[in-house]
């Protein structure tokens, strides 16, 4: 039986992540995921790839008591935060994801200097404008218009635990899950069980699977310093997880929504898994 155990999102890309019991899906991921990201001042983006300190800075969303209702807050190491009401429009400005180039809206001044301040450079903080759709690549994803904000390049990712579970075995020291930064962990899958998935649905909710996720130097940061760890788990993935379609390692698969806009996962939810046809 496949189940799902955590379900994680990310408000803003690189940023840390945010545990959930549910989350509602959106046509571009789970609602709130990377819909926030931290640009240079030339709007080019920002992640743990050249700052590992980000995954310090902890977003959450939150009802305020006060006019504005919800906000994004963010608090970095010494207790500092800052609330970024939900109803704030802001600037609108374009942005770099990657290869793209996003519509986006500025939070404006008192948030640029709270995190230029912890990080040390000028950045600028953007919410994603989905008045422009930014899709995921067409060559994974055939006849299906899977829109993304400032994710990677597609809306969910699964890891099973069974696959973490076998990795830490060939390792000196055991990773966290949080390394791999998934949507959507699940148990009952063998170990890398996730690479042979179709589809999985619950309820209402189908997701296929699309493309393997090439795994960069963020797996090396730990996530809870925000620092360099050595060159683990990467070494040992390229023992045994290298794909020469995709020229990187592999761990965790990324998925696209077939059908259930608005409906919600849960953890506990019990999945249904299907194969490819033969």
């Amino acid at each position: 039986m496949i189940r799902i155990t955590a379900i994680n999102v990310y408000p803003v890309k690189g940023c840390r992540g945010v545990a959930l019991e549910r989350a509602r899906l959106a046509a571009t991921g789970f609602e709130h995921d990377r819909e926030w990201l931290i640009t240079r001042p030339d709007g080019r983006f920002m992640t743990q790839r050249e700052e590992p300190r980000l995954a310090l800075i902890e977003p959450d969303l939150v009802d305020l008591q006060s006019p504005g209702g919800k906000a994004l807050r963010l608090r970095v190491p010494g207790g500092n935060e800052l609330n970024v009401p939900l109803a704030a429009s802001g600037r609108e400005v374009e942005v770099t994801c990657w290869k793209d180039r996003c519509a986006a809206f500025d939070a404006g001044e008192e948030a640029a200097e709270f995190l230029a301040r912890y990080l040390g450079s000028p950045v600028r903080l953007v919410r994603f404008d989905t008045r422009r759709k930014r899709l995921s690549n067409p060559q994974w994803t055939p006849g299906v218009e899977a829109l993304n904000k400032f994710s990677d390049g597609f809306p969910w990712l699964l890891i099973s635990e069974a696959s973490l579970e076998d990795l830490n075995s060939r390792l000196e020291r055991k990773l966290p899950m949080n390394r791999f930064r998934p949507n959507i962990v699940v148990s009952g899958l063998p170990a890398f069980g996730e690479d042979s998935l179709h589809e999985i649905t619950s309820g209402a909710v189908r997701l296929r699977r699309v493309k393997g996720c090439t795994r960069c130097i963020v797996t090396t940061t730990e996530q809870a310093t925000g620092t360099r760890d050595g060159d683990e788990p990467l070494r040992t993935l390229a023992k045994f997880r290298f794909d020469r379609e995709l020229k990187g390692v592999v761990f965790g698969q990324n998925m696209i929504l077939i059908e259930g806009l608005g409906a919600e996962l849960r953890v506990g939810d019990e999945l249904a898994a299907s194969a490819p046809a033969p």
